[in-house]
């Protein structure tokens, strides 16, 4: 069985370089434009189930890159409520006696006032693919980057930890399990289609 979990495209929150997770933003029109070249460009897994976070920005990045096909919400695959920091940047931030405790400690279990930790994120974003894990079939999953990353780093713990593992918007991975445990995984988009047909460049 493979899961494979893409990160959805790109945000204002993204080029702002905001702290955002639970605020439901919408793709940008480059966003958009970026995993339409993606889609046309390289290969993107298909599967029998797709789900999204249910926010926007994930069911965007699904219908542009898998047009109008029918979909799951799990919002356990949701990104991390940053409470306090929420839309917020660094230079707003960086005074902040509460932002620094986060940056400065550990940050992995840090709970602001209202949000979450992404220990937490973690524990949900499992427990959400359980039952796609029991299914033992194909599933491609809308996601974000810190919740991909969480999961990778969770699985593959050897290889990579959360940030090493975040992939950039329209990309992500593809994870092989047998008997319900991940036993690998390969990036994704898979390859160019000009690579695929012997062209260079």
């Amino acid at each position: 069985m493979k899961l494979s979990f893409i990160r959805h495209g790109l945000t204002e929150g993204n080029v702002r370089r905001l702290y955002y997770g639970s605020t439901d933003l919408p793709l940008l029109q480059e966003g958009i434009d970026e995993l339409e070249k993606l889609r046309e460009k390289e290969v993107y897994p298909e599967a029998a189930h797709y789900y999204t976070s249910g926010l926007l920005r994930t069911r965007q990045t699904l219908s542009a890159l898998y047009g109008e096909v029918s979909y799951e919400e799990l919002p356990g695959l949701q990104e991390l409520h940053f409470g306090p920091f929420e839309m917020k940047t660094y230079e707003e931030l960086k005074d902040n006696a509460l932002y620094q405790e986060w940056i400065s400690g550990d940050w992995e279990r840090f709970v602001g006032p209202g949000g979450e930790s992404y220990e937490i994120v973690d524990r949900r974003a499992l427990e959400a693919l359980q039952p796609l894990i029991a299914a033992d079939e194909d599933a491609v999953c809308i996601s974000h980057g810190g919740v991909i990353g969480g999961l990778m780093a969770h699985w593959f713990p050897e290889q990579g930890r959360r940030y090493e593992f975040t992939p950039g918007n329209g990309r992500g991975f593809a994870v092989q399990f047998e008997n319900g445990k991940p036993v690998s995984y390969e990036p994704i988009p898979y390859r160019h289609n000009e690579e695929a047909e012997g062209e260079n460049g």
